[in-house]
C-alpha cells in the first residue's frame, strides 16, 4: 500500500446542481516520497480528495502481473 495525503483547495465551488471544481496536491511518504498536483471536478471537497489520492496510488502501484 501506498501511504500519501491529499491537501484540497476549491477553485470553483459546486452549484446547485453540478460539480464543483478542485486543486488536490497528494504528498507521498518514502519510498514514493511525491508530489502530484490534479484539478479535479467532484461533487465536494472529499470525492476530490479520494479522486486525488486514488489516481496517485494508480500511478505509483505496479502493474498487474
Amino acid at each position: 500500500m501506498i501511504r500519501c495525503r491529499a491537501f484540497v483547495d476549491t477553485i470553483r465551488a459546486p452549484g446547485p446542481v453540478g460539480l464543483g471544481m478542485y486543486r488536490v496536491e497528494v504528498m507521498g511518504e518514502p519510498p514514493h516520497d511525491y508530489v502530484r498536483i490534479y484539478d479535479i471536478e467532484a461533487r465536494d471537497e472529499n470525492k476530490a480528495a479520494r479522486e486525488g489520492l486514488d489516481r496517485f496510488q494508480g500511478e505509483f502501484s505496479a502493474p498487474d502481473q
